[in-house]
């Protein structure tokens, strides 16, 4: 009898993982209808007061209400490719990047976006898009893929990068001067440059793991953060590292700097952590569910907006926080 409930369970969850992975085909739905708190979302961007989310199926969705209320733009055509980052350089232009080597561009403020690249033979994801001080834009994405423009997104180009080879490259990011710009990799690849991405050395090697994001925290220095709780922080050059205390073995997926000068990284659980110490230390301040956090936008209010692969979501801090005051005044009574 044991034998057979033990196969029985076995079969069921044999069946549950085959469900888990196999192609899901949903039939789209009307903009209102949009079911933004159970969608997959790679990345948020801001085109003026306007909040733009991209995503699952090449959806983008657009707020105007600081993520109360969403509704869809247009994408021309929909190639139904995962949104993995959208970039605005004013209120109206923006570009997005997408798997299958996808390139959108929009010049509404993200209300309509068409289509400057599909490479629907090698279907190689692109990763990262930036535009350059000198008016450029470079994209970049798996297995070592790096594209120039030089006409303002219309038009694109393979280029080499340095000690790249067929490395997965996960992000660009640019310090506030301009000057200053890191590209992040798998395999601990990590390029620097300092005339504004047009040259590129590789940093000496600090890590073996994949790097997801990097961002430049105050005084000039850089935090870089990555897979199973991996985050270091440098000085203004890039070329020395230091491991940063991280409490969870988690990956993180994207950052936030709010206006207090602190640093909040999100990841897997539902976690964000926060650092006051430009990056040398973390503490947990948001967590407690399976929901993997991909990006984080700081609203007006206070609030953050959060994107996951289980949906949007509004975290109020000021609730939080009060909440967290109340459990510590209840305990304190006792």
């Amino acid at each position: 009898m044991r034998m057979l409930l033990g196969l029985g369970m076995a079969a069921i969850v044999a069946a549950s993982a085959v469900f888990a992975f196999s192609p899901r085909h949903t039939p789209p739905l009307a903009a209102t209808r949009m079911p933004v708190d159970r969608m997959h979302f790679n990345t948020l961007a801001s085109a003026g007061d306007m909040l733009v989310a991209g995503g699952e199926l090449g959806h983008i969705m657009l707020s105007a209400d600081a993520g109360k209320t969403w509704t869809e733009a247009v994408v021309e055509p929909r190639r139904n490719a995962l949104i993995t980052q959208i970039v605005f350089v004013n209120q109206q232009l923006g570009l997005a990047v997408a798997h299958e080597g996808q390139i959108l561009r929009t010049e509404d403020g993200g209300k309509r976006w068409k289509e400057l690249a599909f490479d629907q033979d090698k279907g190689e994801p692109l990763m990262s898009v930036a535009r350059l001080p000198a008016g450029q834009w470079l994209a970049v994405g798996a297995f070592g893929r790096a594209l120039r423009s030089d006409d303002d997104g219309k038009t694109w180009q393979p280029i080499t990068l340095p000690g790249v080879e067929d490395r997965h490259l996960n992000r660009i990011v640019a310090a506030a001067d301009g000057s200053r710009w890191l590209l992040l990799g798998e395999r601990g690849l990590v390029l620097s440059s300092t005339d504004g991405g047009q040259n590129w050395s590789v940093v000496p090697p600090f890590y073996n793991g994949s790097l997801y994001g990097a961002v430049e925290v105050p005084g000039g220095g850089w935090v870089a953060y990555g897979m199973r709780g991996n985050a270091f922080h440098s000085d203004a050059q890039a070329q020395s590292w230091s491991k940063s205390r991280v409490p969870v073995p988690i990956s993180m997926l994207g950052h936030a700097r709010p206006a207090d000068g602190s640093l909040l990284l999100v990841g897997q659980g539902g976690i964000v952590l926060r650092s006051t110490d430009r990056g040398a230390t973390f503490n947990v301040v948001r967590g407690g569910d399976r929901a993997a956090l991909t990006d984080i936008a700081l609203l007006s209010d206070g609030s953050w907006l959060l994107a996951s692969d289980g949906g949007l979501r509004t975290h109020d801090t000021r609730a939080a926080a009060d909440a967290k005051a109340a459990v510590s005044a209840s305990g304190a009574l006792k």
